[in-house]
């Protein structure tokens, strides 16, 4: 698996390697379990963080039952992060209202079905039936980790497509704050 996380490293982190988690799992019927779960059953019986729980439930249904990159029970679903050196409020402005968002997101159009000031927008997709979340992590005085989530993708290969277009469209959204 290309992008798994080492050995080392999840050893560091949760004191097993992915050979120990996915024979503990195993050996606790996760083979026959639904993903919310697994994730539980890590978290309260075994106290990984919530963010480990996921990790290592994704990677074992990856590894072990044969779980597709991306793939979720309501399709496939990408993000990709990236760091803005802009406040919060700006980077919001410029997603949240649709004239500026024209300016730099281009081949997508969504309507915003929900939004938190500053924290998150949530939107549906025109064209088609997928979903795009917005998320907004404040790091300093005036840098944004911006996540963007797609998802209720139709296939594998639309996913990694979707990958590539919010790559190129966040680079297309800092170019144009950089301009304002």
């Amino acid at each position: 698996m290309a992008n798994k996380i080492s050995n080392e490293a999840v050893k560091k982190s949760t004191g097993k390697v992915w050979s120990e988690w996915f024979a503990l799992l195993n050996k606790a019927g996760a083979k026959k379990m639904e993903h919310k779960a697994i994730a539980e059953m890590l978290h309260k019986k075994l106290g990984l963080s919530g963010w480990w729980s996921q990790m290592v439930t994704v990677q074992y249904e990856q590894e072990i039952k044969g779980r597709k990159k991306h793939s979720m029970p309501q399709g496939y679903q990408v993000s990709k992060s990236k760091t803005l050196s802009f406040s919060a409020s700006k980077v919001f402005s410029v997603i949240q209202y649709p004239a500026l968002r024209k300016s730099w997101l281009k081949g997508l159009e969504f309507s915003i079905t929900k939004s938190t000031k500053n924290k998150s927008i949530r939107g549906k997709c025109v064209d088609d039936k997928t979903n795009v979340e917005f998320q907004f992590y404040p790091k300093e005085k005036a840098k944004t980790q911006l996540v963007v989530q797609h998802s209720k993708i139709s296939s594998e290969k639309e996913a990694e497509k979707l990958k590539k277009f919010w790559k190129r469209n966040l680079n297309l959204l800092t170019k144009y704050l950089e301009k304002i």
